[in-house]
């Protein structure tokens, strides 16, 4: 049995050109909505897809009117396939109750890990030319070299508050340790983190006999 869906966006618009189709087609009953693509819930759809039975066939005009996205068409059409159910769009003169059909939707199974494997490679692609010209991915450093230099400088004197440093190089404090404690794992170097009394400005408070 073929079951026809046919929906258009607006009150606007007619149904009559994917009816006249559907019925053309051999479709003994139709479900439609009058609802964006970008609308989750449709009532007609929801109904058809209640309604074919393991052996029917549902009819579209067109591919969009199933699925906004390929990956949404996809989804709706192996949820039809997995009850038994054929999927017909008549424009793109696919039908997967075909051998051909079936072929032509597993093909359209496997684009979107194709275009996942395809933005990967151009991503590492791009990357390593980025690497080859001297610069790195991910987010610009808030402190360059001759900033941690001077931070390293300034940090040697031992009587001068982290707080001037941050504040000299307008950064912020965790910032500052960020980049210092980096430069030092990138030197091979064990990361440290000075008192919290002297990070804050203040003299570590002296000790008292009892």
């Amino acid at each position: 049995m073929l079951i026809g869906y046919a929906r258009v966006s607006t009150h606007e618009q007619s149904l009559n050109l994917q009816q006249d189709a559907l019925q053309k087609a051999g479709c003994e009953r139709t479900f439609t909505d009058v609802a964006s693509g970008a609308t989750a819930e449709r009532d007609g759809l929801s109904a058809a897809f209640d309604y074919v039975r393991s052996g029917d066939t549902l009819v579209v005009w067109r591919f969009d009117r199933l699925g906004r996205s390929l990956k949404q068409l996809i989804e709706r059409i192996t949820a039809l396939e997995e009850r038994g159910i054929g999927f017909r769009s008549l424009t793109e003169a696919m039908d997967t109750t075909t051998s051909g059909g079936r072929l032509i939707f597993h093909v359209f199974g496997t684009l979107p890990e194709f275009e996942r494997a395809v933005i990967r490679e151009r991503t590492l692609a791009g990357l390593a030319a980025a690497r080859a010209r001297g610069r790195c991915g991910g987010r610009p450093k808030l402190m360059n070299a001759t900033q941690i230099a001077m931070a390293k400088a300034m940090l040697a004197d031992r009587e001068m508050p982290v707080r001037k440093v941050y504040e000299a190089l307008h950064v912020s404090r965790a910032t500052l340790y960020r980049h210092l404690n980096a430069d030092r794992v990138a030197s091979g170097e064990r990361p440290t983190r000075r008192p919290r009394s002297r990070a804050l400005g203040r003299r570590p408070r002296p000790e008292t006999s009892a």
